[in-house]
């Protein structure tokens, strides 16, 4: 299966919640995956918040991005409540 982020939400600090194509959701923590020149910008905190969505996966302004097979093999799967399992 081709994985792709579908939906993606700030946590805090270097953290982000990740919903993923096969309905798995997923927190991130990127603190210590952002090596290399390309990445120093979103160390900054206020600046790692702006990502967005492109490309089926998350993307920074500077062209930043991550792909989005290895945001989900580090990603801590989440748990879904009972709630969030009758919402159709």
């Amino acid at each position: 299966m081709f994985l792709e982020v579908k939906k993606a939400k700030y946590l805090k600090d270097y953290k982000i919640l990740l919903e993923f194509n096969d309905g798995i959701t997923m927190t991130v923590d990127l603190e210590n995956e952002l090596n290399g020149k390309i990445f120093e910008h979103l160390k900054d905190k206020d600046y790692f918040k702006t990502f967005s969505i492109k490309f089926n996966t998350i993307e920074w302004s500077n062209g930043a991005d991550i792909a989005p097979e290895y945001l989900y093999q580090i990603g801590k799967k989440i748990k879904k409540t009972i709630t969030q399992q009758i919402i159709v």
